[in-house]
């Protein structure tokens, strides 16, 4: 009779020898989608953006649709750089300096404001009903009236602009101001604490959060500001240029404009997020 040769180390691998084997595929495999995700999540602004112009290239190009109606993203490029890197900066700068101008104004305005309005309730009822009315009368309409009260040069653009910014500085800041804890304000008053260093030592940083939330959203509107005293009276600036181009149904180079403005917001929205994290770190994560 024959015998098996077969030898027991021969056998067939045990199953959990192949777990072992695998178990990098498996967590590759299970890494890769997570991967994805985050990748996804982090550019998803960029890539949305990215897929837009590539539809709206597609669009006008195979609809035909006219420049004067929606000129395509790559007219409106080539627009740009028709116009010249110089003239860009002649128009860029102009804008940049009426919107920080107007804007450290509304600062200057604002906080001195605010700090009164916190200090005397009497003041608060005097002066918040006029802040309220300053705030709800277009400042467009008012913006011709200013021009021919203070003349048509440098003056009355810087103070449309910080009419524009002015209201949302002193509210946020006043609010700050106002948001301290009673206890904190009673026992500054038990240590006899001077009026100016319960501001400055209490008040204060419990204020900088809302600070610069305003900080943030008065920059975008000094931008605004700026356009709309431009669209008034102005011999250059990128409001006068897009009211300049589109009367002349230069619409490639208005959209051109356009885009610089928001640039531009984008970037000195981003300057004030980085002085606040550079400065007051531990106010981003305030929630204001």
């Amino acid at each position: 009779m024959t015998t098996s040769t077969s030898s027991p180390h021969t056998a067939a691998p045990s199953p959990h020898v192949r777990t072992h084997a695998s178990e990098p595929a498996d967590n590759a495999a299970q890494t890769l989608p997570s991967r994805l995700r985050a990748l996804a999540s982090r550019y998803a602004s960029a890539l949305v953006f990215i897929v837009v112009l590539i539809a709206w290239q597609l669009i006008c190009q195979f609809a035909q649709v006219p420049e004067y109606i929606l000129p395509a993203p790559s007219a409106i490029v080539s627009a740009a750089i028709g116009l010249g890197p110089a003239r860009w900066f002649e128009h860029a700068a102009a804008t940049l300096q009426v919107a920080l101008a107007g804007y450290l104004v509304a600062i200057a305005l604002a906080l001195p404001l605010a700090i009164s309005i916190t200090r005397s309730p009497l003041l608060s009822r005097i002066i918040m009903p006029w802040l309220v009315v300053i705030q709800s009368t277009p400042i467009v309409a008012i913006a011709p009236i200013i021009v021919v009260t203070l003349g048509a040069g440098w003056l009355p653009r810087v103070v449309i602009t910080t009419l524009i910014a002015f209201f949302p500085l002193v509210v946020s800041t006043a609010l700050g101001l106002a948001s301290v804890p009673a206890e904190l304000v009673e026992l500054s008053r038990s240590l006899r604490a001077s009026t100016s260093r319960q501001y400055w030592q209490i008040r204060m940083p419990y204020a900088v959060p809302y600070l610069f939330s305003a900080l943030k959203v008065s920059i975008t509107l000094a931008i605004v500001g700026a356009v709309v005293a431009e669209f008034v009276a102005a011999e250059k600036g990128l409001g006068y240029l897009i009211l300049f181009s589109t009367s002349s149904f230069r619409v490639p180079v208005a959209f051109a404009a356009l885009a610089l403005l928001v640039l531009s917001s984008l970037v000195l929205y981003g300057l004030v997020r980085w002085l606040q994290a550079r400065l007051f770190p531990w106010s981003q994560n305030a929630g204001h």
